[in-house]
């Protein structure tokens, strides 16, 4: 017997249009500011961009205005927010130097990678991969992309996330210790880099649970803002 299936491709609006980004992978930074790599224990001034991924189908699209739910995930006790900035690649490349990375970024947005920390620091320090922790259902909510022909490269302004009105995480985008085309030039030596692949470019210090009945919320100054509660 033969089966057929048709899958719904994720997508992520863009602000301002009717039309969406199909989303074709999620790669994650890990480790990208160095006060967060202080609080997890590294040393930021020894550690070269590393990588891990989430499912398509992670993302939790949240509308400007709007507050989104996500049910806390099972299996976990320590479900920590991680406020982030997405870069989403509009020009395919692989090998890309950093003096052409601007070019293949089509934009910008806010995103969270919700972590469950005690699976992964468990899965970390035996030396196992950290899907477990880092690739659950509803893990990457996140607000609409922002072309970058329209607000220009994102390489500096505030990033902060609150919850329930009391800061958890707050910085300036240039403190990031790989810049977003570093990271795009480091990362197209691994993969071949297309349309509809997302990077999240790492979190900074303050990282932390979130309990049920809680509202994360974040932004990033030209990207508005998103709301998530956790159910």
């Amino acid at each position: 017997m033969r089966h057929e299936f048709t899958l719904p491709t994720p997508a992520v609006p863009i602000q301002g249009s009717d039309t969406s980004y199909p989303v074709r992978r999620i790669y994650c930074v890990g480790r990208n500011y160095a006060a967060h790599a202080r609080e997890m224990g590294f040393d930021p001034s020894r550690e070269p961009p590393f990588f891990f991924c989430k499912p398509a189908d992670a993302i939790v699209n949240v509308a400007p205005g709007t507050t989104a739910d996500v049910d806390y995930p099972p299996m976990t006790s320590e479900y920590h927010h991680e406020i982030e900035l997405v870069v989403a690649i509009g020009r395919a490349g692989s090998g890309i130097s950093v003096a052409d990375a601007p070019a293949h970024v089509f934009g910008y947005a806010v995103g969270l990678d919700m972590t469950r920390r005690d699976l992964q620091l468990a899965l970390r320090d035996k030396g196992r991969p950290w899907e477990l922790g880092k690739a659950f259902d509803h893990s990457a909510p996140m607000g609409p992309l922002y072309r970058a022909s329209e607000v220009g490269h994102v390489d500096r302004g505030a990033l902060w996330v609150q919850v329930d009105g009391q800061d958890r995480q707050r910085t300036d985008l240039s403190k990031l210790i790989w810049s977003v085309p570093e990271i795009v030039a480091n990362l197209s030596t691994y993969f071949e880099l297309r349309p509809g692949d997302l990077i999240f470019t790492g979190t900074p210090e303050g990282v932390g649970p979130v309990l049920r009945g809680q509202t994360m919320t974040g932004g990033i100054d030209r990207l508005g803002e998103l709301s998530v509660r956790v159910r």
